[in-house]
C-alpha cells in the first residue's frame, strides 16, 4: 500500500485541478456540472470537478457512482466498508474523509473504519462484515482473490455480488487516484484523517 499522500496545505488553494467557474465553462461542461449537482449526490464535489475537464468522462463516471452509491446490491454499510478499505489502500484522505462520515450514516461501527485506517485487521467484525473486509482487501494488497475468499462473497452475496464489490472497488481506486492526482484539498480545519502506513 502506498505511504502518506501529500494533500495541499490548508491555505485557501484549490489543488492542481481546481472547480472552474460557471462562467469559464463550456456549455458541455455546465450540462453535464448540472445533472451532477441535480441527482442524488446533491452537489459537485469530490473527484467531479477535475474530471469536468472531460465532460464525457465525467458524466459516464458519475452515472456508474450513481448506480453503485445508491442502488448496489450490497448492502449500505458494507459497501462503504469496500470503499474505506480502498480509500485505505490509495491513502485517498479526501475519499476517506467523505466515506467515513457515509459509513457511519449506514451504521458500520467507527471501531471498524479505525482499525481499517490504521492498517489493522479489524476486531469484532460480523460474518458480513468480514467477508467484504477479507475480499477487498486481498483483492487490493495482491491484485487477485483467492478461492475461499470468492467462495465466501458469492455464497453470501451472489454472483451479481461479486461483480457489485468488485464494481465499486475499482470505481473507487479511479475516484481515489482522481483524488490524489488533483489534490483535492480537505474542508478548512479537517485534520487529515489517515496516517501513513
Amino acid at each position: 500500500m502506498p505511504s502518506d499522500t501529500t494533500l495541499p496545505a490548508d491555505d485557501g488553494r484549490s489543488g492542481r485541478l481546481p472547480p472552474i467557474p460557471e462562467a469559464a465553462m463550456t456549455a458541455e461542461q455546465r450540462r453535464v456540472a448540472a445533472a451532477i449537482a441535480s441527482g442524488p449526490r446533491g452537489g459537485l464535489r469530490g473527484p467531479f470537478p477535475a474530471m469536468l475537464r472531460s465532460p464525457e468522462v465525467a458524466e459516464r463516471f458519475q452515472k456508474l457512482g450513481e448506480y453503485l452509491r445508491f442502488n448496489s446490491s450490497i448492502p449500505p454499510a458494507l459497501n462503504e466498508l469496500a470503499i474505506l478499505i480502498t480509500a485505505r489502500a490509495w491513502s485517498a484522505q479526501y475519499e476517506w474523509y467523505a466515506h467515513h462520515l457515509l459509513a457511519m450514516k449506514a451504521g458500520l461501527p467507527d471501531a471498524i473504519a479505525q482499525d481499517v485506517a490504521a492498517g489493522r485487521r479489524p476486531a469484532g467484525m460480523d460474518a458480513d462484515q468480514r467477508i467484504i473486509h477479507d475480499f477487498c482487501v486481498e483483492l487490493h494488497t495482491t491484485k487477485f482473490v483467492g478461492d475461499a475468499n470468492y467462495a465466501a462473497l458469492r455464497d453470501r452475496f451472489g454472483e451479481q455480488g461479486v461483480v457489485d464489490v468488485i464494481a465499486v472497488s475499482g470505481y473507487y481506486v479511479a475516484v481515489a487516484m482522481t483524488l490524489n492526482v488533483a489534490q483535492v484539498p480537505l474542508p478548512p480545519g479537517v485534520p487529515v484523517p489517515l496516517p501513513p502506513l
